[in-house]
């Protein structure tokens, strides 16, 4: 791995152009939407209903409400995690090594600070999709009906920027496909089971509590669980600024690697 120069860490330089990244995308998708859809849904929807209901169905209330409530408000989270990190790691890897996309839409008047930001952008826009999907799920099976849950619409494309710029970086300093089962493995299955996605944070010892707090999957779903549950979260502007936080600074380094490799 090499070290960003000063050179490449300068502030982003973007302009609405990425629009015009982020559409050529989105024409692309539209031909395999569908099946595209059901892979990013599959995995989160099969957690819900067979945990939720299965071993659901064997335990008492937790925080106050049904397990399978519980476990929604936490795949909400999860969906749109993975949906923005599938998508800024396996496809934009594609676009950037292998199809050469990126190479081939920077001989247009576009640089590549907007090609990244419109990379983070459009992960944001799948995870939005997914986040929305689960939600409509958590409405026709009657788990929830609460107005305060659309608030997890744009919760959701916030969720999707963070996580899609952090894959992105990973995508920068990756030499092939198989090197993203070690961000999997190393910190988005920890990532998973520390931050309250199957059950209360409150239940790890004091050490793990302190650093799920840190990650950005405990303030996503510090979010989305009173929200499913008709609550108002509190601390909300505190999530906020941590996720922003996690987004801005992520996608920094995701264009200071990305320079580094493809300019030089």
């Amino acid at each position: 791995m090499r070290l960003p120069r000063r050179q490449d860490l300068r502030p982003p330089r973007v302009s609405t152009r990425f629009v015009h990244v982020w559409r050529r995308n989105l024409l692309v998708w539209r031909r395999l939407a569908i099946p595209s859809l059901l892979g990013n849904l599959a995995d989160p929807m099969l957690y819900m209903l067979a945990l939720g209901f299965g071993l659901g169905s064997l335990l008492p209330e937790i925080e106050g409400t049904r397990y399978i409530v519980f476990l929604a408000a936490g795949t909400v989270a999860y969906s749109t995690m993975n949906s923005a990190t599938f998508e800024a790691l396996y496809s934009a890897f594609s676009r950037m090594h292998v199809q050469k996309t990126w190479e081939a839409i920077m001989n247009a008047p576009v640089d590549l600070d907007d090609i990244v930001l419109a990379e983070a952008v459009w992960a944001a826009s799948k995870s939005l999709l997914s986040g929305t999907a689960i939600l409509v799920v958590i409405w026709v099976l009657g788990l929830s009906h609460s107005p305060l849950t659309l608030w997890i619409v744009p919760l959701a494309f916030l969720i999707g920027l963070t996580f899609g710029s952090m894959a992105l970086v990973m995508n920068a300093l990756s030499p092939s496909y198989d090197f993203f089962m070690y961000y999997f493995t190393l910190v988005m299955t920890p990532m998973t089971l520390l931050c309250g996605v199957f059950f209360p944070v409150t239940q790890l010892p004091a050490a793990l509590q302190g650093v799920s707090q840190v990650l950005p999957l405990y303030h996503a779903i510090a979010l989305t669980r009173p929200l499913v549950r008709g609550v108002v979260p509190d601390d909300v502007l505190l999530h906020v600024i941590v996720l922003l936080a996690y987004a801005a600074t992520a996608f920094w380094l995701a264009l200071a690697f990305t320079r580094r490799r493809l300019l030089n």
